[in-house]
């Protein structure tokens, strides 16, 4: 039966890199091979006959990612500029958001707090809605305090967003931890603030691995915050691939797929560092030690 499973993920792989394998190929395409009716997936290092229109072949050039440092038309800015506004709010609100997350959700698993199931479902509450619910209040009071267009007005919007799905998906890995860790850390004569360090924060590291990927993910493809809240200053990747659509000579493919493979990388950097405590987050509390 092992071949079968096998057989069965390397399917599943397959159908599942087949759209990065092809957006990877068209990065490294002309244009014109890029909007070709007839698909071209074999690369050469050589410009490829002409003369037949249906070739499979395409020649293989970086020219696409070159272009990837101007201000393409309908842009404010240069792909990496945008990128690099990405990194910095996708980085900074998943912080946040894990840190904040993870205090809130030991104070509800560790104290007794009046109401604390009311004020879970209130915190749960505020993602019932779709996030554009709240954008044109958001944008009167972003403008009157001045956060429109910049990194900390979305910083703090991401978090505020996220902060539900961390302290909700924190508290699950909390309440795991036996208490017993820590009331003997407090026996030992540790204070309540040291026993969370030493002791919860080491044990709850694969959950706060598990919440970071999911803070981070939604953070760094979010699109209607970005788009609506900035009209430049720090626009992240989507909103400069939305804006690419003005440009007169036609969406520049190659340049969108250049850029839309150099936007995945990230994420999966992160989550194949973090795999280890992403997998065993997955099934914590479901397997016992």
């Amino acid at each position: 039966m092992r071949w079968v499973a096998r057989l069965l993920i390397g399917g599943y792989l397959l159908v599942a890199t087949l759209p990065l394998f092809w957006m990877a190929l068209t990065s490294f395409k002309a244009k014109q091979d890029a909007i070709s009716l007839h698909p071209r997936f074999v690369p050469t290092l050589s410009a490829p006959a002409e003369a037949d229109p249906e070739r499979v072949t395409f020649e293989a050039t970086t020219e696409a990612y070159a272009k990837l440092r101007a201000v393409q038309t309908g842009a404010s800015a240069s792909y990496f500029e945008h990128l690099g506004n990405s990194v910095v709010i996708g980085l900074l609100s998943t912080l946040l958001s894990v840190a904040l997350g993870t205090l809130a959700a030991y104070g509800f698993s560790r104290f007794e707090i009046a109401g604390s199931k009311d004020w879970l479902f209130f915190i749960l509450s505020t993602r019932f809605l779709p996030a554009l619910a709240v954008v044109v209040p958001v944008l009167i009071m972003y403008r009157e305090l001045g956060l429109l267009g910049t990194h900390l007005g979305l910083v703090l919007l991401y978090t505020a967003f996220n902060l539900s799905l961390a302290v909700w998906l924190m508290k699950g890995f909390i309440d795991e931890i036996p208490r017993a860790f820590e009331e003997a850390a407090l026996v030992d004569g540790y204070s309540r603030l040291q026993a969370f360090f030493r002791v919860i924060l080491p044990q709850a590291r694969t959950g706060m691995a598990v919440t970071a990927v999911f803070c981070l993910i939604s953070a760094w493809n979010e699109y209607g915050f970005a788009m609506t809240l900035n009209s430049s200053g720090a626009l992240t990747v989507p909103a400069y691939f939305a804006g690419l659509q003005g440009n007169l000579e036609g969406m520049p493919w190659p340049q969108v797929a250049a850029g839309a493979l150099l936007f995945v990388a990230p994420i999966v950097l992160f989550t194949v560092l973090v795999r280890r405590h992403l997998l065993r987050g997955m099934t914590f509390g479901t397997i016992k030690q």
